[in-house]
C-alpha cells in the first residue's frame, strides 16, 4: 500500500503542476495522448467513487475515516480550482464554471468533515 501511495502520489504531483513538460519531454502532441488520459481519468474517478460507496456508511470527521476525507477534499480542492482557473480563462465556458462550482462547493464540505469532530448526537446504525 506504501509503494502503491508514492507511486500515485509522485504520479500525481507531476502530472497536476507539470503537464505541458510532461508532454514536452516525451515529444508527444497531446491530441494523441487525449484518449489514454482520458482512460486514466475515468479509472481513478471510478476508483474514488467505489472507495466513496464502501465508505458511506463509515462515520467520517475528526480522525474516524480520515484518508478518505483527506484524498476527496484534495481531489476536489485541486481538481475545482485547476477548472475555474480554466474557466476564466475561456469564453463563454459556462460548464466549466459550473462544474468549478460544484467541485469548490464539495472540497468545502469535505473540509469540513476533515477538520472538525462528527458530534456526539450523531446516531450508531
Amino acid at each position: 500500500m506504501s509503494v502503491s501511495a508514492i507511486i500515485l502520489g509522485t504520479l500525481g504531483l507531476l502530472l497536476t503542476f507539470l503537464p505541458q513538460e510532461i508532454l514536452a519531454y516525451i515529444d508527444s502532441d497531446a491530441a494523441t495522448l487525449l484518449p489514454v488520459i482520458l482512460q486514466l481519468l475515468g479509472a481513478a474517478y471510478l476508483g474514488f467513487a467505489m472507495l466513496n460507496w464502501m465508505a458511506k456508511g463509515n462515520l467520517i470527521g475528526g480522525v474516524y475515516s480520515r484518508p478518505v476525507a483527506i484524498g476527496n477534499l484534495a481531489h476536489f480542492l485541486i481538481s475545482g480550482l485547476a477548472l475555474l482557473k480554466a474557466a476564466s480563462n475561456t469564453e463563454g465556458s459556462p460548464a466549466l464554471w459550473v462544474t468549478g462550482a460544484i467541485f469548490i462547493t464539495l472540497a468545502l464540505l469535505f473540509g469540513y468533515v476533515t477538520f472538525t469532530h462528527p458530534g456526539k448526537g450523531v446516531a450508531k446504525v
